[in-house]
């Protein structure tokens, strides 16, 4: 989602300044790839680049392709072959043994359909999006590029032309359902329908210094963050400026104030035991993936303790949203430490990943694409 949202406000900007644009999009992947599809940059005459469709090898020369898609006014394939490690047809090296399909497109900003206005449209509302996306491997048929956007309750067709809009519709209540991309093929056309999950909201209790470095790095991947504390002292938006909201509130008062949804985690480290197991208590039953507590395993398991003492039942599924103590196992000790640690942990757990090293891992980095 922060990819989406400085892909969207770098646009505006060089429409503002009467620059044009084009968008660079990963639309299939053969093999290995630093990015895999539904990776985004967008590209402005002057040569700037927002966003990252590899690890910087091929954004050379995915600058020179995005420049004559904006001359030539139309959308372009380009395929960049590195599964031959003497093929330097591109002037590129990727290292990574794959086949990378980009679809460069145009931005027509006098289009109220045009790629960065449906890109937008899933900013503007916390719910899940499917972007689509046609083109065709095969290079002198039409390349229709991003033609549509689906949520639950609305959708928006520009131009799907080989593809019906309940098929569409379909295959996007496939993508929702399974929360993963899906890449289909009609005829010559191949069709990309990436899921956008909601952007995630960070609500950590507590106001404290210690909260400071968690917000910053959390600001780093663009989650919303909310701090709240019931210390009028503490609870100040001058002591955290890269958080989106400060509030002084209670346990109840924040419960009241913002709207928690499967995107939402929580972060308790207001180092007041009844302040956080009142959260606790508001929270558990939530539809919340992860609630994490700051301090020992003595002070989680007497706080289950008070929780059942209190008729509050505590199962399994309770059990597994629970993280205290709070964060990855990396041996930290600072409070910069401690924030790489718990952002981590929330990353995996949104990923549905274990956290585990990279280099233990049997089977591919990638999951790859699902096809149907």
């Amino acid at each position: 989602m922060k990819e989406i949202n400085d892909i969207v406000k770098a646009c505006k900007k060089a429409h503002l300044n009467g620059l044009k644009a084009a968008l660079a999009t990963v639309v299939k992947v053969e093999g290995s790839s630093y990015r895999q599809a539904g990776a985004r940059m967008l590209v402005t005459e002057d040569g700037q680049l927002t966003g990252a469709i590899s690890g910087g090898c091929l954004e050379g020369d995915a600058l020179r392709k995005a420049l004559l898609a904006i001359h030539q006014k139309n959308n372009k394939l380009i395929t960049y072959d590195t599964s031959n490690p003497e093929d330097v047809e591109f002037g590129v090296q990727l290292g990574c043994n794959g086949i990378v399909h980009i679809l460069f497109e145009y931005i027509d900003e006098n289009s109220p359909k045009n790629p960065i206005s449906l890109l937008e449209k899933t900013t503007q509302k916390r719910d899940e999006s499917v972007i689509i996306t046609i083109f065709s491997l095969e290079k002198r048929n039409k390349q229709t590029g991003t033609v549509g956007l689906i949520k639950k309750e609305n959708t928006i067709i520009s131009d799907s032309g080989c593809i019906s809009e309940s098929e569409l519709n379909r295959f996007s209540s496939e993508v929702l359902e399974k929360k993963q991309n899906i890449l289909t093929q009609i005829s010559s056309n191949e069709i990309l329908l990436q899921y956008v999950p909601p952007q995630t909201t960070l609500i950590i209790a507590g106001a404290g210094n210690d909260v400071k470095p968690l917000v910053e790095t959390a600001s780093i991947l663009g989650w919303k963050t909310v701090i709240a504390d019931g210390r009028a002292t503490h609870a100040l938006k001058k002591r955290f400026p890269l958080a989106d909201e400060v509030l002084l509130a209670t346990p109840e008062e924040i419960m009241k104030t913002i709207e928690v949804d499967e995107a939402t985690v929580f972060v308790m480290m207001t180092h007041n035991y009844n302040y956080d197991l009142a959260l606790l208590k508001l929270i558990i039953h939530q539809s919340i993936q992860y609630i994490g507590l700051l301090g020992p395993k003595t002070r989680f398991n007497r706080m289950m303790d008070d929780l059942k003492n209190s008729g509050i039942t505590v199962g399994e599924k309770e059990l597994n949203k629970l993280f205290g103590p709070v964060g990855i196992d990396i041996g930290a000790e600072t409070s910069e430490e401690i924030a790489i640690s718990v952002i981590a942990e929330i990353k995996a757990v949104l990923s549905g990943k274990k956290g585990s090293s990279l280099r233990d891992k049997p089977e591919k980095m990638h999951t790859d694409i699902l096809s149907i």
